[in-house]
C-alpha cells in the first residue's frame, strides 16, 4: 500500500483486503461511493455494506483486532438483526462502519449491481462501489428516515445525479422508487438536478 494514501484510504482499502480475502460480498457506500460518483466531501468514516454470516463475521473481527476496536459480541448480534457495528482504527481514529446486508429485493439488487471502479492510480487498485442509482436510492431512504430535513443528504443525492448526467440510468431509478415509496422525492430530486 502507497505510504502517500491519505490515511482514511489506506485505513477502507486494508478492510478491503481482508473482505477480498475471506471471499466476503461488499461493497463502499457512503460518502466514499458519492465521491467516486462526482461528490467529494470530508468524512470520518467509511460505510461498506457486507453479506456476513456468523462463521465470516467472526473471521473477520478476528483479522481486524489487530489494527481496531471491533466488539465481537455487537458484531455478531449485527449478523444475526441484519444491522450495523462499526470497526475503529487504533492508530488513526478512523471509523469503519460495516452495515450487514438485509434480506430485501432491494438490498440484494444493490449488492448485486455493485461496479469494480478504480479508486487509486498509483499502483491502480480496484474495489466494489455502490452505484451511482443505488448512491441515489438509498440516500433518498436516509433523507426520508431523517424527516427530509438533511441538506447533506440531498446535495449528494443532487450532486451524483448531475455528475452522472446521461449515464444516470433513470429508468431503473423510477421503477426502485416506486417499489420503495419514494416515487415523490426522487421526482424532485431530478427537477432540481436538471434546473441545475
Amino acid at each position: 500500500m502507497s505510504p502517500d494514501l491519505p490515511a482514511p484510504l489506506t485505513v477502507v482499502l486494508g478492510v478491503i483486503d481482508i473482505l477480498e480475502e475471506l471471499s466476503t460480498r461488499y461493497h463502499l457506500g457512503g460518502s466514499f461511493a458519492s465521491a467516486v460518483h462526482g461528490v467529494p466531501r470530508q468524512t470520518m468514516d467509511a460505510d461498506i455494506v457486507v453479506d456476513l454470516d456468523a462463521d465470516r463475521v467472526a473471521r473477520l473481527v478476528d483479522r481486524l483486532k489487530s489494527n481496531f476496536y471491533v466488539d465481537s459480541e455487537v458484531a455478531a448480534d449485527a449478523v444475526s438483526r441484519r444491522g450495523s457495528f462499526n470497526a475503529i482504527h487504533l492508530e488513526s481514529g478512523f471509523k469503519v462502519d460495516f452495515f450487514v446486508k438485509g434480506d430485501s429485493d432491494f438490498d440484494e439488487a444493490e449488492l448485486d449491481r455493485s461496479e469494480r471502479c478504480q479508486i487509486v492510480e498509483d499502483p491502480p487498485r480496484s474495489v466494489y462501489v455502490k452505484t451511482a442509482e443505488d448512491t441515489v436510492l438509498r440516500k433518498l431512504q436516509w433523507y426520508m428516515a431523517g424527516g427530509s430535513v438533511s441538506d447533506r443528504q440531498w446535495r449528494d443525492v443532487l450532486g451524483v445525479i448531475m455528475t452522472g448526467g446521461e449515464g444516470i440510468d433513470r429508468d431503473y431509478l423510477r421503477e426502485w422508487a416506486d417499489r420503495l415509496d419514494l416515487a415523490d422525492v426522487l421526482s424532485r430530486a431530478l427537477s432540481e438536478a436538471d434546473a441545475h
